[in-house]
């Protein structure tokens, strides 16, 4: 059996499926990286609602998603943006999905790091800024759930210098209760992040970063970096003091990141390890060997479906992660809270699902098969 997808230059192409997934089991936990796989959320399809209101979360889907990654070993770094936080999910969403999450993982034994925003406000103070973080560090850390520090669109719109930043995280590092993940999101996922840590030069922006990170490691357990730049994340680990970790979040690079050189090496908080999942959790175990070199050759042909998904626009990446999703039977349907299942075109779609049924990350390969037709005849493509 072939199928008609539509390429991105215009006209037509017949791809055959492959017949038979990827033979890929759960396994022991890793013992050399630790990894966490950003989630998504399952829409509700059947909410009576816009791309303005509230999130409608389909709470069974979701959930059962997350433990379809703790059983194959991975943590789950939950209301992250992957799971669309500030692009249709907002904090009242984040903070149910954060409870139930975190209840199921202590259900199931499995890993999970919660992120702490601002998204209840537009724009604040400064004051307002450290109120909003607190009140969501406080709904982390009741939970259960290790706490990750997200950047803020509302502190990067306050702040007027580096100080700003080191007296705000300085006030909430003080204050948490166990170490936190700091993570540093660059303007290609959120350009109301350009300029984070008081200045749009990275260099400058990353000497304030540390800075924070050297007056309270006891309290940092990692960071991670999304700035899509694997030389700045290398010299950025190798200035890390001594039990702070480096969570890759370069889903352009991650393989090598991961994999590391001679001076250490990264471990890992991706997007992309939500489609990944199966495949990315056999390739940690194949590295706890030892076995850099079988951890590659596993992991290396993925980098071309990940960067297809965080081509830019890439903080649209979430529709490509939700759609295969559906394609895999994750889900029974193809729809975003937001209405983001419109954010990407048809061509961008069939290229995803070429390049994830080629990796065999489909576990029924005609189920996916069906699906993308299914699809394509809502476009009117005949096959």
């Amino acid at each position: 059996m072939t199928i008609r997808l539509p390429g991105a230059e215009g006209g037509f192409r017949t791809y055959e499926p492959r017949p038979e997934p990827l033979d890929l089991h759960t396994g022991a936990p890793f013992t050399s990286r630790t990894v966490f796989s950003a989630a998504h959320v399952v829409a509700d399809p059947f909410a009576d609602v816009s791309p303005d209101s509230p999130a409608a979360v389909d709470w069974d889907a979701t959930l059962a998603f997350r433990r379809h990654l703790w059983s194959h070993g991975l943590g789950v770094a939950e209301a992250m943006d992957t799971a669309q936080r500030g692009m249709g999910l907002d904090w009242a969403g984040a903070a149910e999905l954060i409870r139930r999450s975190a209840a199921e993982a202590r259900a199931e034994g499995g890993r999970i790091a919660c992120g702490v925003g601002t998204d209840q406000l537009t724009a604040g103070t400064l004051a307002e800024v450290r109120a909003a973080y607190e009140e969501q560090l406080a709904v982390v850390e009741e939970s259960g759930a290790q706490a990750i520090l997200m950047a803020s669109r509302a502190l990067c719109a306050a702040a007027r210098g580096p100080e700003h930043y080191l007296e705000v995280y300085g006030h909430l590092l003080r204050q948490a209760a166990e170490p936190v993940i700091l993570h540093w999101l660059g303007p290609m996922f959120d350009p109301a992040l350009d300029g984070y840590w008081g200045s749009a030069d990275l260099d400058t922006a990353t000497e304030t970063f540390l800075e924070v990170i050297a007056a309270h490691p006891d309290k940092v357990d990692g960071i991670k970096v999304s700035l899509l730049d694997a030389q700045r994340e290398i010299d950025l680990r190798r200035r890390l003091p001594d039990g702070v970790r480096c969570y890759t979040g370069d889903d352009f690079n991650y393989p090598e990141l991961i994999a590391g050189d001679e001076q250490g090496f990264s471990h890992a908080l991706l997007g992309i390890f939500d489609p990944l999942g199966p495949l990315a959790a056999e390739a940690v175990r194949v590295l706890d060997t030892g076995d850099t070199q079988g951890f590659r050759a596993l992991l290396d042909p993925t980098v071309e479906l990940s960067r297809h998904l965080f081509q830019a626009p890439t903080r649209f990446y979430k529709t490509g992660v939700v759609f295969l999703a559906w394609l895999a039977g994750h889900q029974a349907h193809f729809t975003m809270v937001g209405g983001l299942q419109s954010a990407r075109s048809l061509p961008h779609f069939a290229r995803a699902y070429e390049l994830a049924d080629g990796l065999g990350l489909f576990p029924d390969p005609k189920l996916a098969e069906e699906r993308m037709k299914t699809l394509l005849a809502l476009y009117g493509v005949d096959q």
